[in-house]
Order: C-alpha cells, then sequence, then structure tokens
C-alpha cells in the first residue's frame, strides 16, 4: 500500500481549512471550554473560507474557459474563420 494515499486529500485547500475548522471547534468546547456562539463563530468562518475557496476555484476555471475558447478561435478552422 502506498504510504502517501491516505494523505491525498490534504492536497485540496477546502479540505485543509476543514479540517482546521472542525480541530479548533473540538479545542474551544472540549480543551479551552468556549461558549456555543463562541464555537459556532468558528464554524462559521471556517464555512466562509471555504465557500471563498470554492468561488476563487470556480472564477479560475471560467477564466481558463474563457482563455481556450478564445485562442481555440483564433485558429485555423476555429469558428472565428
Amino acid at each position: 500500500m502506498n504510504w502517501k494515499r491516505p494523505f491525498k486529500p490534504l492536497a485540496s485547500r477546502k479540505v485543509r481549512v476543514a479540517l482546521a475548522t472542525v480541530l479548533a471547534a473540538y479545542a474551544a468546547e472540549y480543551g479551552l471550554g468556549l461558549s456555543a456562539e463562541v464555537i459556532l463563530t468558528i464554524l462559521g468562518v471556517g464555512v466562509a473560507l471555504i465557500l471563498g475557496i470554492a468561488h476563487e476555484d470556480s472564477g479560475a476555471k471560467s477564466r481558463a474557459d474563457r482563455v481556450l475558447l478564445s485562442v481555440h478561435e483564433r485558429l485555423p478552422g476555429g469558428d472565428g474563420e
């Protein structure tokens, strides 16, 4: 078995943020004894970060698609001719 395989999901920023968020929430509740409002705030910030990363990834994909379409239109036999 490849020892790197179980750690492959950690290459994703969204997975790392989710893991850090859950660990921080558990630490806040059980280690520091913070209130439920603080824990919900930690979780809310984590969710906002994950959504921001997803939005950023979506925008990058959209830009790449536009660039590829533009290049395709300039090629001989493309839609631009």
